[in-house]
Order: C-alpha cells, then sequence, then structure tokens
C-alpha cells in the first residue's frame, strides 16, 4: 500500500477532499491530507486566490513543504489543481519520491528541474473544455511525452474541480472514473 501526501485545491481541505483522501485510506493506503489554509474553506476559486494572494504563495508552499519534511521520504505526491504546484514540485526534486498524481493542473517539468526524474510515475488528469487545464496541457503533453512512466487522462466536460463531491463543479462520472485511475496507479506503487 501507498503512503500518499495529499495537497488540496485553492478553496481548501473540503470535505469533497476529505471524502477523496478516505476513499483512499478504504483501499489500504496512507493518506495525509495537510490544511494549508488552517481550516480555511472558500466559495469560490477567486475567493481562494485572494486569501493565497494575500498570504503569499511561498507562505502557503512552505507550509506543504514542511509537512513533506516531517514524514520523510518514499510518498507519493498528489494535488488537485493549486495543490499540484507543491505535489509535482516535490515529486520532482525529493530523492525516494514513490510517484505524482496531478489532478486539474501540470506545471512544465522545467520549473522544477531539467527532466522529469526516471523511476517516478505520474499521472496527470483533467476536463477537455476546462479553462485553467487548458492552459497546462502542453505541460501535461511534454511531461508524458518525456518519460514511460506517465499517462495523461483528458475528461469530457469543463468542470475544474470535477472530483470534489462538495463542490457544484462535481462531476460524478467522471470523478468515480479518476478514482479508479488513481486506485490502479497506487496499487503498482
Amino acid at each position: 500500500m501507498a503512503d500518499v501526501l495529499l495537497y488540496h485545491h485553492i478553496q481548501g481541505l473540503t470535505d469533497g477532499v476529505r471524502v477523496f483522501a478516505d476513499e483512499l485510506r478504504e483501499s489500504g493506503h496512507t493518506v495525509h491530507a495537510p490544511d494549508l489554509f488552517d481550516g480555511r474553506t472558500f466559495g469560490s476559486l477567486e475567493e481562494g486566490f485572494a486569501f493565497v494572494r494575500e498570504q503569499g504563495f511561498d507562505t502557503i508552499r512552505g507550509r506543504g513543504t514542511a509537512v513533506a519534511d516531517e514524514l520523510g521520504s518514499g510518498l507519493v505526491y498528489a494535488g488537485f489543481s493549486f495543490g499540484v504546484m507543491i505535489a509535482q514540485q516535490l515529486a520532482q526534486t525529493r530523492p525516494g519520491a514513490r510517484g505524482a498524481l496531478l489532478m486539474y493542473s501540470c506545471i512544465p517539468v522545467s520549473e522544477f528541474g531539467e527532466a522529469w526524474p526516471e523511476g517516478v510515475p505520474v499521472q496527470v488528469h483533467g476536463k477537455e473544455g476546462d479553462e485553467f487545464f487548458e492552459e497546462d496541457l502542453p505541460a501535461a503533453r511534454e511531461l508524458v511525452a518525456s518519460t514511460p512512466e506517465a499517462e495523461l487522462f483528458i475528461y469530457p466536460g469543463d468542470q475544474h474541480l470535477f472530483g470534489d463531491s462538495s463542490l457544484d463543479a462535481y462531476d460524478p462520472e467522471a470523478s468515480a472514473l479518476l478514482m479508479q485511475r488513481v486506485r490502479a496507479f497506487l496499487a503498482t506503487i
């Protein structure tokens, strides 16, 4: 079973993110889902971004990496949207990374190094019509083309945070497929 460090999206550690983490735990995985916003959740992407701007992107990212420091190596780093920034950085730069799950976002590999690390499998998930994911799609395709241990899954629709059952963007069908693919990925770790 995998040891997963899961970072929430810009609206915070919502009930939907907690449900996702719990579903992975039910499959036997250890899942750490830190609250980088100190208990705050937001009703919109805009409100979440305003909070992060006020706190500082580096401050929030520092909270995320501090949790990773406490947990040590051998982790699968996972992130939803905003959380991908932290998860991807750690997967690319921390020795002992076991894998990465990048949901709703993908940063260019060059942001954190010269290449995706050998032996670190990765999955990228997003919706084809999601305006935010569309911006990241070239980076996701480049990542997947750079390593044989990468998969890109594109779902129909335009919802951004489609796997969060507590938000209006929730898509039950796509979310179920996302969970199925994530479980299959973790079973190989």
